[in-house]
């Protein structure tokens, strides 16, 4: 027995010294090795290209060009001199503590960024000079470079990842880029390509020396995909430029495809200003700018009555549900009277009118008589408006339409509980009677009435409206983007609309913004517009809205175009849709006459002269809404001083 007590106790000591052994040449050899590998090892990131971004016709939008990050390591950083880091940094010192105490919020032992996205130039001075200051070094990374001034509203930006970002994907590090808005952030896992590594043996200052083992440890990067968007290039830039000066949005969709020709919105930026070392101070410039918000998607993001324009949709279903005949004729003495004093006024034109007429000469009266009918077709009003909130939404109003942009907002058309749940007493079809003209509880954005536009291009269906085209050349083959989207009114129903749609131009509302030999279609909006200043209710000027596409029987181009407080819709909206039609299909412009009026008339003056309470004079030079580039300062201060709450 006592032998075998013996024999196990030296057989359990033998065990614990060999388990020591092993622990002391394997395990922590291999750990102090690690250890030594990481106070003498450096790894650099090694940032691939970002994708380039080309227009439909293969032209570059958006490229790349090197830049320099200035980097810190806060645990080698020692006794640093910050007085004379800052003054060779060109940042304040209390501003460079700050950052300094974030990084080591964030870690010790891994690298933060200090001073991002240096030019050749500023990194020049710099690159001797870091290297008495221990913990701190420069990283090369790849950054954009933007070939158009315009367009930023759908390209997007690239912004510095926060710990929100870092925690949801694993790929970013502090300091990290990435696509925070527009095309930059729908397809940023696609541009950002993947970022390699190398290591390089480094001395007691921690400078890199040379490469570690020869560099058998690295990782090359992998490019980003290069991406061809739809977007015409040259009819962006000229849809961006007659928009200066005017608020609002353009956007353009190919019917055959859905693809996104132009998407505008105004007032914008030139991208290039979120690049380089003012991109934060011009960020704060462009988000604080609470009175032009040119942060602001109006295209994808603004919601409006759509007017005149929606008339059509009206007509459409009023045709599906059997109510009206084409040829019927209504009476019209300048408004529809609907119940007791209570009247829809309507401008003057020739009564009675069929519905290519109506539509034509864009009668009130016409289209609040068949509205009223389609909501008393059913056995209750609630049921009445049901059939017609189905047949409306057919056309991708009051939906996000699933396009891949990464902002938007739904819209809204109105159902039976909808107002059941808003009017505590029975209602009937005079009490909507406003959503026959497009005004009411009816909302859009301008992107869902493009796609309106192109579902009855189309006679009857549309694809989903996108930006994407190709991805490192190769088609996109997204079922998403191919199939048809069928609206609930029957083919044989759109050619009397189109009908009166094309008379819009030959005889209509939009008589004097033809372009010669193009068959156009379109329809005018005078779109009512309230704000309230300064607690009170006030009636602005009407927003000018136009609807078009082109040609007729063929059609290339389906557009809308909305221009806040631009009067009625052939003053500004229609001479944009027309010059924007002309440029897409002949690519020359020959009504200058038009081209010339919107280059040189302003909103801007006419926004703020009716937003203000005080007497607004800027001087002589001021005339008929034009601005004169030397009174852009007066007009500063004015918005400063404004106090504006638009209603929902």
């Amino acid at each position: 027995m006592k032998k075998l007590l013996l024999l196990s106790v030296v057989t359990l000591v033998g065990l614990i010294f060999i388990g020591r052994m092993i622990y002391l040449q394997v395990i922590l050899s291999d750990q102090l090795q690690l250890e030594a590998e990481n106070n003498s090892v450096k790894t650099i990131y090694d940032y691939p290209e970002r994708g380039f971004i080309y227009d439909r016709n293969g032209e570059l939008m958006v490229a790349n060009q090197v830049a320099y990050d200035v980097m810190v390591i806060p645990k080698e950083t020692g006794d640093t001199d910050l007085s004379k880091l800052s003054q060779l940094l060109k940042i304040e010192e209390s501003r460079l503590k700050k950052k300094l105490e974030t990084a080591r919020k964030w870690s010790t032992k891994q690298a933060s960024v200090i001073v991002p996205q240096l030019t050749q130039e500023e990194y020049a001075p710099l690159q001797e000079q870091l290297r008495k200051f221990p913990g701190f070094y420069i990283q090369r990374r790849s950054l954009r470079k933007y070939l158009v001034d315009h367009s930023a509203s759908v390209l997007g930006y690239i912004r510095e990842v926060n710990q929100s970002t870092i925690k949801k994907d694993d790929y970013y590090v502090q300091g990290d880029l990435a696509g925070k808005s527009g095309i930059e952030s729908q397809y940023e896992k696609e541009l950002r390509g993947q970022k390699g590594f190398k290591k390089y043996t480094r001395d007691h200052y921690g400078r890199a020396i040379e490469s570690y083992k020869n560099g058998i440890n690295d990782v090359a990067p992998v490019a980003g995909t290069d991406l061809t968007v739809t977007l015409d290039k040259e009819l962006q830039e000229y849809a961006e430029q007659l928009m200066i000066n005017k608020r609002g949005g353009i956007v353009a969709i190919e019917p055959k495809t859905g693809e996104i020709l132009t998407l505008v919105t105004a007032p914008n930026y030139d991208p290039s200003l979120l690049m380089g070392r003012d991109r934060s101070k011009n960020i704060n410039i462009i988000l604080r700018d609470t009175v032009r918000t040119p942060d602001l998607n109006r295209v994808l993001q603004g919601q409006y009555a759509p007017g005149s324009p929606f008339k059509v949709i009206n007509a459409l279903v009023a045709l599906q549900e059997g109510v009206v005949k084409p040829q019927e004729r209504f009476s019209c003495n300048h408004g529809y009277n609907y119940g007791g004093k209570k009247k829809l006024g309507c401008h003057a034109h020739s009564s009675p009118l069929a519905m290519n007429r109506g539509i034509a000469e864009s009668c009130n009266a016409y289209f609040a008589q068949i509205y009223r009918r389609i909501i008393e077709k059913g056995s209750t009003s609630s049921k009445g408006m049901d059939v017609w909130h189905d047949h409306v939404t057919s056309f991708g109003l009051g939906d996000y339409l699933g396009y891949d942009l990464p902002v938007g907002q739904p819209g809204r058309i109105p159902d039976g509980d909808y107002y059941t749940s808003r009017y505590k007493y029975k209602w009937y079809a005079p009490t909507t009677i406003s959503n026959a003209i497009g005004q009411g509880e009816v909302a859009v954005t301008p992107i869902q009435l493009a796609n309106m536009t192109a579902a009855i291009a189309n006679r009857g269906y549309f694809y989903t409206p996108h930006i994407i085209k190709k991805m490192n050349g190769e088609a996109i083959d997204n079922p998403k983007y191919t199939k048809k989207n069928y609206t609930t009114i029957d083919a044989k129903h759109f050619e009397p609309v189109i009908e009166g749609m094309n008379d819009v131009y030959k005889s209509g509302t939009a008589k004097y913004v033809q372009i010669p030999d193009i068959e156009i279609c379109g329809k005018t909006g005078t779109v009512e517009n309230f704000a309230r200043i300064n607690g009170e209710k006030k009636q602005l000027t009407d927003h000018s809205v136009f609807i078009a596409f082109a040609p007729k029987d063929d059609p290339k181009i389906a557009i809308a175009v909305f221009i806040e407080n631009g009067y009625w819709g052939s003053r500004y909206a229609a001479k944009i849709a027309s010059l924007l039609v002309e440029k897409h299909i002949k690519g020359k412009i020959t009504r200058t006459d038009l081209e010339n009026y919107l280059m040189t008339h302003s909103l801007e003056y006419e926004y703020a002269k009716r937003l203000s309470d005080k007497p607004f004079k800027i001087n002589e030079a001021v005339d008929k809404g034009r601005i004169s580039k030397d009174k852009e300062a007066d007009l500063n201060k004015l918005y400063d001083s404004l106090s504006l709450q638009i209603l929902n």
